[in-house]
């Protein structure tokens, strides 16, 4: 494949989609008034109507490459089941009855810190943040309507904790990128990143529990729940922390959930099937989101628009903490442009490793970077997938969860600490072949 030519202009499309997603909500107050949907195509069609030395159908063509990369239907498949399953858990119980054992159990104060913990175990075991967060947005849905606690605040808890596993996993593909593009082994990566991010991951736990701290449930009563309704949930956390692909995982909560569902008598075969399909078509907007906006990258890619991106901060690295921060955003400036954290490492990972060479700065190291700042960008950003996911289950604008997802914001702070004090200690700076000096 021909590298792009650097091209500021290039840019123009993703910019145009921001300004219409964003500065139309900023205006009006209402991030509802500007369908995602609609501000996707018109920064399509501009993106189409740029580049004249290329061909419109050659156009159409990067256009649908874009869309139908596999990490793109992959998202898409794994939305529709997580819709499928979320549908059919809620049919048979087991939201209501996994949220009232929970408020059996818990104070109202530690259910936003429970689903935290429980969401970096299963990321964390699981290596999809998306996963995690569908899996668990449903009860989030329920926890905030039996609590006083906004649902807001709620969503952006499972996202933290799902892009904790993103960050840390050893099955992740973000980790598994970060790790082959830098030639470093997993385990160091591991290593290099545990120590950056546990500080932010308490940090994060204990602002959720002073934030929920006053919560209480909205009923006076004791909460009713059946057990054998919560198991599809049970089964779904035992096989992700078993590491099954995710497909198998939801695809099992279906059938699981199903059976169950039938043998309590919540409801008939055919109202099981219908189920499925509102869980299908519950997804269908955030899944042509998915598509849409991955064809969008691949249009700005092929005009240039990345290669401006990754040339304009690397030119302005000069010493070995200027390295390490280049890396950093080269993976930010294309983690915004691209809304995935895996093709943003897989893109930025080449040169990051350029610089690393060049500055002495460690496989490890640099590894760590850019999962870090991709994964914390990613669980920011109200266009990226995980966001999209819990906010189409929770009914709610993608832009009132972001600034509740805490442990993301956390880690950016983590991580520029991080290079700034070089820390953790144990990773150590090797000779540069160009620097006798650290910064």
């Amino acid at each position: 494949m021909t590298k792009p030519k650097s091209n500021p202009f290039a840019l123009i499309p993703f910019a145009i989609f921001i300004l219409l997603f964003l500065g139309s909500g900023i205006i009006t107050g209402d991030f509802y008034q500007m369908p995602v949907l609609v501000a996707l195509f018109l920064a399509i069609i501009v993106a189409l109507a740029m580049n004249r030395e290329t061909d419109f159908q050659s156009k159409i063509t990067q256009l649908t490459t874009g869309g139908g990369h596999p990490n793109i239907i992959l998202m898409v498949v794994i939305f529709l089941l997580a819709g499928a399953f979320a549908s059919v858990a809620s049919g048979m119980g087991a939201v209501d009855s996994t949220v009232n054992l929970g408020l059996s159990y818990l104070p109202g104060g530690w259910m936003v810190v429970g689903l935290f913990v429980i969401g970096c175990f299963i990321s964390i075991s699981m290596g999809t943040s998306t996963g995690t967060v569908v899996a668990l947005a449903p009860i989030g849905v329920g926890v905030a309507e039996q609590t006083d606690i906004g649902l807001a605040l709620v969503m952006g808890a499972i996202v933290s904790g799902a892009m904790f596993g993103d960050n840390l996993s050893v099955i992740s593909d973000t980790t598994i990128a970060a790790v082959r593009t830098q030639g470093t082994e997993m385990k160091e990566k591991f290593k290099a990143n545990f120590f950056i991010v546990l500080p932010a991951a308490l940090l994060t736990a204990i602002i959720f529990a002073v934030l929920t701290a006053d919560a209480s449930a909205s009923l006076n009563e004791n909460y009713t729940y059946n057990f054998i309704e919560i198991l599809p949930y049970l089964g779904v956390l035992a096989f992700a922390v078993a590491g099954i692909n995710v497909i198998f995982v939801l695809i099992g909560g279906i059938v699981f959930a199903g059976i169950v569902g039938l043998g309590l008598g919540k409801f008939s075969g055919m109202e099981f099937v219908n189920l499925v399909g509102e869980g299908f078509t519950n997804m269908q907007t955030l899944a042509m989101i998915a598509i849409l906006l991955g064809g969008l990258v691949e249009l700005i890619r092929s005009n240039g628009g990345i290669e401006f991106l990754l040339e304009s901060v690397s030119k302005k690295v000069n010493t070995n903490r200027g390295g390490e921060f280049g890396i950093a955003g080269i993976v930010t400036a294309v983690n915004f442009s691209t809304a995935n954290n895996t093709i943003s490492i897989i893109t930025a990972g080449p040169l990051a490793k350029q610089i690393s060479d060049e500055y002495g700065i460690e496989g490890r190291r640099s590894a760590s970077i850019l999962d870090i700042f991709s994964s914390s960008v990613q669980g920011l950003i109200p266009y990226g997938g995980q966001i999209l996911a819990v906010a189409g289950v929770a009914g709610l604008s993608p832009v009132a969860i972001v600034p509740f997802c805490l442990y993301p914001m956390l880690t950016v702070v983590a991580g520029i600490l991080a290079i700034l004090f070089k820390y953790p200690k144990f990773t150590l700076v090797k000779k540069s072949p160009r620097l006798n000096k650290v910064s």
